[in-house]
């Protein structure tokens, strides 16, 4: 503690005891300094949001902005006569604190590339941070050298967000949860597990006497997660692929006689595998299949065999436009994670933990 010794002719002496330090002060300056920093208050103020969308999911944009309560921000998308992407952004972003919302489908090579360019425009803009929120990232299935002379395009994807100038990215259930580890800045991989596990106890009546059933060994992690808070059983399918998107054989190993069986997997593409895992799934008498993805990228012929196909529905996220898709195949139904993103960039914004997220879905 100091002793406030004096105020003479407008300066005051302040002494410290227990230092010996002996100041001298103008009256006139203390007053200032006690008003500019009162105590416990912190000189540092959190820039203000903004919120922008890419071209490839607007719709995801704008349930995320309305759970924020804010409005998207502005800016101008299209292509020039020449193909090239062109990005113009309509207000100030200097200081802010900004999220653009991409994700990885349709025309991803376009997308991407307007994502790269729309975070180096407000970086150089002198934008206080940018957050690439990528709900389906892309290219996420590259992510080891599997062959001679294969790429690894996941790498690559980090690699060109980050020199953009990318300073933390927010992304939903990677192909393969190390690519978190192809970044050198931040990355929180959201779960879309506790939003399947309430879609579950909502919609199966009589969930209590499923199994959740992994369509490969890759997928058996995410599974027994699953089945365990459900305090359910779980099986899984060996499969044997001739080549990519082509699977030779199939083993089940588990018991699925005469109960709901729930095959979960991190995207349904092609739908080859899940289709012949459902025919598999009927032969071993299992009461009812169903099917719950977190990417519904339904690639190729992947509708015609979902609708061909023993499931009572095809459930995945709106990481991806499904909007048309509902209206061609009526087994596919949608699961919004909107609240997920739009409280993951609310605490992360504030400064908050977002660990929250792995295990509850917002109300």
């Amino acid at each position: 503690m100091f002793q406030l010794l004096r105020n003479i002719g407008g300066f005051v002496v302040i002494f410290w005891p227990c230092t010996s330090v002996l100041l001298v002060m103008s009256d006139a300056l203390l007053e200032t300094s006690s008003k500019s920093a009162p105590r416990g208050s912190n000189s540092t103020k959190m820039p203000n949001i903004k919120l922008f969308c890419g071209s490839s999911h607007p719709d995801l944009a704008r349930k995320i902005a309305e759970r924020l309560g804010i409005d998207l921000s502005k800016a101008s998308l299209k292509k020039f006569s020449n193909q090239e992407t062109s990005v113009e952004i309509g207000e100030s972003v200097r200081g802010e604190d900004v999220y653009i919302i991409q994700t990885g489908s349709g025309e991803i090579n376009d997308h991407l590339m307007e994502l790269l360019i729309m975070i180096n425009a407000c970086k150089i803009a002198s934008a206080y941070r940018v957050t690439a929120v990528i709900p389906s990232f892309p290219y996420a299935r590259q992510d080891k050298k599997d062959k001679s002379r294969a790429p690894i395009s996941a790498k690559l994807v980090a690699n060109m967000l980050s020199v953009a100038g990318a300073d933390h990215i927010i992304t939903m259930d990677l192909h393969a949860s190390q690519i978190q580890g192809f970044f050198d800045i931040p990355v929180d991989n959201l779960f879309a597990e506790p939003a399947i596990i309430k879609w579950i106890q909502d919609n199966i009546a009589d969930w209590r006497a499923s199994i959740i059933v992994s369509p490969d060994a890759g997928g058996a992690k995410r599974v027994t997660a699953i089945a365990d808070r459900l305090n359910v059983d779980f099986a899984l399918i060996h499969k044997e692929r001739k080549r990519a998107n082509e699977v030779s054989s199939m083993v089940l190993v588990g018991d699925v006689k005469d109960r709901v069986a729930i095959l979960v997997d991190d995207m349904a593409d092609t739908c080859g595998t899940v289709c012949l895992a459902a025919e598999k799934l009927v032969e071993a008498n299992a009461k009812k299949v169903y099917a719950i993805a977190t990417h519904g990228i339904f690639s190729g012929p992947a509708l015609e065999r979902v609708k061909r196909s023993s499931f009572e529905a095809v459930v995945v996220t709106n990481t991806i436009p499904q909007i048309q898709r509902m209206r061609e195949c009526s087994k596919i139904q949608v699961i919004d994670v909107s609240s997920m993103f739009a409280e993951s960039i609310r605490r992360t914004h504030n400064g908050e933990s977002v660990s929250y997220l792995f295990t509850h879905v917002p109300m």
